[in-house]
């Protein structure tokens, strides 16, 4: 699957890396070929996919540390790399 232009991002979208903590969103669209083949497979298989709720909890105190998110009832660690290729749409609420 080809990556996004920037046009084909809505201007509500952000990506996960830069989502406020707590705060809830939908995953709009994964940049899936800026991830390495097993980056890509591990998110997959968390349940990571477009239209899925997911919730910044924490993030490192480290500028480039992972940050830690809720994907359904699951807490999943993630590299600030890969979430920056998450886009999310934050919901109102």
């Amino acid at each position: 699957m080809p990556s996004p232009t920037q046009a084909d991002l809505s201007p509500a979208d952000l990506s996960l890396e830069r989502l406020p903590r707590n705060q809830r969103a939908t995953v709009a669209v994964i940049e899936w070929d800026r991830l390495a083949v097993p980056e890509a497979r591990r998110l997959r298989e968390l349940g990571f996919d477009e239209g899925v709720g997911v919730e910044v909890l924490h993030r490192a105190t480290l500028g480039q540390g992972p940050i830690a998110c809720r994907i359904g009832r699951m807490t999943v660690a993630l590299r600030r790399a890969v979430a920056g290729a998450i886009h999310v749409a934050p919901l109102a609420g």
